[in-house]
């Protein structure tokens, strides 16, 4: 027990350590993160992070279970399954977390930011690069799906529940079923999340046939 005790608090003290850009990319982007030993001890995706970190250089080399094994043990814990050969670049925020699923071949950019329910998937069998590559600065919603060997641009903003099945430019946004892309006048996406802001292509189509309508019944 007393070495069970004295392990955790190891892990904790190099997690603080080694990992101060996702503990500060935590405290910059969720207001609930009161201070970096909170984020430490609480934050499950944080944890998936750090075991990663643990499991990716390991599936580098080529060892076999071991890495699998570790992404498991991180998936029961957290909630969140990275698998071992995911590239996991720097300041990756999994805020609540439970849900995500990274596959194999994802590639992840820096600072980007992923809610509960997010998958970085495959669309089949494929072999080789089958799954998403996001750049940085991407902030990804609660419930999207990205799937496919595609390319997510710097800076765009996917919103929650799409599922997009194709490339996206940087600087845009993407929402619906499945996802397209609206851009905010070319201008850089907040990396902080908020929904009431983001431009709806559903209710714009509406807006812009109700206003037809009022015009032929003005004519009329």
């Amino acid at each position: 027990m007393v070495f069970l005790v004295y392990g955790v608090l190891i892990f904790w003290l190099i997690t603080l350590v080694f990992f101060h850009k996702e503990i500060k990319a935590i405290q910059e982007r969720d207001p609930a993160a009161r201070s970096a030993i909170e984020v430490v001890l609480l934050y499950s995706g944080l944890h998936a992070v750090v075991f990663h970190r643990l499991a990716h250089p390991l599936w580098k080399m080529n060892i076999p279970i071991l890495p699998r094994a570790i992404s498991q043990i991180a998936r029961m814990t957290t909630g969140i399954e990275i698998h071992p050969g995911a590239q996991i670049g720097e300041a990756l925020l999994i805020d609540h977390g439970t849900g995500v699923v990274i596959g194999e071949t994802a590639i992840v950019g820096n600072n980007v930011t992923l809610y509960q329910g997010v998958t970085l998937g495959g669309t089949g069998k494929e072999s080789g690069k089958r799954h998403p590559t996001l750049g940085n600065n991407i902030v990804v919603g609660a419930g999207a799906k990205i799937l496919g060997n595609i390319t997510i641009g710097d800076n765009s903003y996917i919103g929650a529940n799409s599922v997009v099945l194709q490339s996206v430019p940087p600087n845009a946004t993407v929402v619906g079923v499945p996802g397209y892309v609206t851009k905010q006048d070319g201008e850089k996406i907040d990396k902080k999340l908020a929904h009431a802001q983001i431009l709806d292509p559903v209710r714009q189509d509406m807006d812009e046939l109700k206003q037809r309508l009022s015009k032929l019944e003005q004519k009329n």
